[in-house]
């Protein structure tokens, strides 16, 4: 991405677009409000529980999908699952209150590409994306 004068060019880079599956509304208008900051990333959905993040995922087919664990209706796990089967191409980061050992290795042996513990998302989250942006794997589970 090219800098002019201070202001991004964003002509260069492809749009990446995400969905946000949060229950919490107040942390899910924090995450859009963040992603907000990233020129190139535009929030194309957001979903409350399990099973319409599911849905969204498999009508918007984003190119990033930001999941909580603790859901409702299916867990952020079994959506994680669905949705890696529903839109392929998504690459998924995980954000949520976890940071069990187990919970992290289960997510990223489905496929998820990050891990982001909420406590820590405001100092981490835009990092993790950029990361997760290109390609890498990141997780951010267990405090320094």
């Amino acid at each position: 991405m090219a800098a002019i004068g201070g202001i991004h060019d964003d002509r260069s880079v492809s749009s990446i677009r995400v969905l946000v599956v949060e229950d919490y509304e107040p942390f899910r208008r924090f995450v859009c409000s963040t992603l907000d900051k990233i020129p190139g990333l535009h929030v194309v959905g957001v979903a409350s529980d399990g099973l319409e993040g599911v849905q969204k995922a498999e009508e918007l087919q984003p190119d990033l999908v930001l999941l909580d664990i603790g859901l409702p209706t299916l867990n952020g796990i079994e959506a994680g699952r669905r949705i890696r089967t529903l839109s392929p191409k998504s690459k998924i980061i995980f954000v949520t209150q976890e940071s069990s050992p187990d919970v992290v290795q289960e997510v990223l042996s489905l496929g998820a590409l990050g891990y982001v513990v909420k406590a820590r998302a405001g100092s981490e989250l835009l990092a993790a994306v950029e990361e997760v942006r290109e390609g890498r794997l990141v997780c951010k589970a267990f405090p320094l």
